[in-house]
């Protein structure tokens, strides 16, 4: 008996992993016959869980999602990384979500066994947590909202402040949402402009109602984490320094948030968008290399200032 309740407890476990499971590769992970695995799933649909058949030569089964959420089975490392993960929703970014993850955290530890207590509280005493920051948050409903039209294919309306303070009214077609850092961004093709555009979503304020369904697009780039790494923040910073660096590119790569572009096998062409020079001059002299300031003069200014004021400090 006890067996058998293990196997139905691993057989949920791999049925809540992905979407359909063949009835043969269900039996070889189970170790079982397709008999076994039918007599098992009959059990499961006893017990309330709405598991479904796939006919045919392929044929399998899924879990559904027209019931009650079945318990969510978590291996260790699984429920250490949900305790963890709670923790830093409950201060993060997203507005209106830290009571429900506060609430969540609480049912979660109350489950959690004496070995998975330990580790968990071995790293909360290892952890210190940062004051918040002035960060702007978003709300779970405009995130959910983008989400949806994502999801429909809706063009999306919504006024935007740009980051010297412009307005526009803006008419896009959703694409992805991308959290970086502590921000949250939305790429889409912008309908009036006829070119992909990244928005920070806290400075989006959503109108109604949508507007039509737009066909789907190939993301830029062919993909949208690449898009972001070669665009991110000369679009919605307001100053873009260029840097040559004399030092090899595969020195600096990885290093920095920033756009690198060899010249040769000794130097570099550094990129990098910022509202503030100070994190420049930071950033360059985190990477410790020598450099020259081809653009904007107004960098060099800054610099020349900052060299006059640490001069004089020693």
């Amino acid at each position: 008996m006890l067996e058998t309740s293990a196997r139905l407890l691993r057989l949920l476990s791999l049925l809540q992993m992905r979407r359909d499971w063949p009835s043969r590769e269900l039996a070889d992970r189970l170790g079982v016959t397709t008999r076994t695995v039918r007599r098992d799933v009959d059990r499961l649909r006893e017990l309330g869980y709405p598991v479904h058949s796939t006919m045919g030569a392929a044929g399998g089964y899924r879990l559904g999602d027209d019931a009650a959420l079945p318990p969510l089975l978590l291996d260790d490392d699984e429920a250490v990384a949900v305790v963890i993960g709670l923790q830093g929703a409950a201060g993060g970014s997203v507005a209106g979500i830290e009571e429900a993850s506060l609430r969540a955290l609480s049912k979660v530890e109350q489950v959690l066994p004496g070995r998975l207590r330990q580790r968990v509280s071995t790293l909360e005493r290892a952890m210190v947590a940062m004051p918040a920051s002035s960060t702007p948050t978003v709300d779970t409903a405009t995130l959910t909202a983008i989400s949806a039209t994502i999801r429909t294919s809706e063009t999306l309306r919504f006024d935007y402040v740009s980051h010297d303070g412009t307005t526009s009214t803006r008419q896009v077609e959703p694409h992805r949402v991308a959290s970086w850092g502590r921000r949250w961004y939305l790429v889409g093709w912008d309908v009036d402009r006829g070119d992909w555009r990244t928005f920070r979503v806290d400075r989006m304020r959503l109108r109604t109602p949508n507007g039509p369904r737009f066909a789907r697009r190939e993301p830029p780039d062919g993909d949208v984490v690449a898009y972001l790494r070669r665009t991110m923040g000369f679009e919605m910073w307001p100053h873009r320094c260029l840097l040559r660096v004399h030092t090899p590119a595969s020195e600096i790569t990885g290093r920095v948030d920033g756009i690198v572009t060899p010249i040769d096998d000794h130097n570099c062409l550094l990129e990098l968008p910022t509202d503030s020079y100070d994190m420049v001059a930071f950033t360059v002299a985190m990477l410790d290399v020598d450099f020259e300031v081809e653009s904007p003069p107004e960098l060099a200014e800054h610099l020349r200032k900052l060299s006059h004021r640490f001069t004089a400090a020693t």
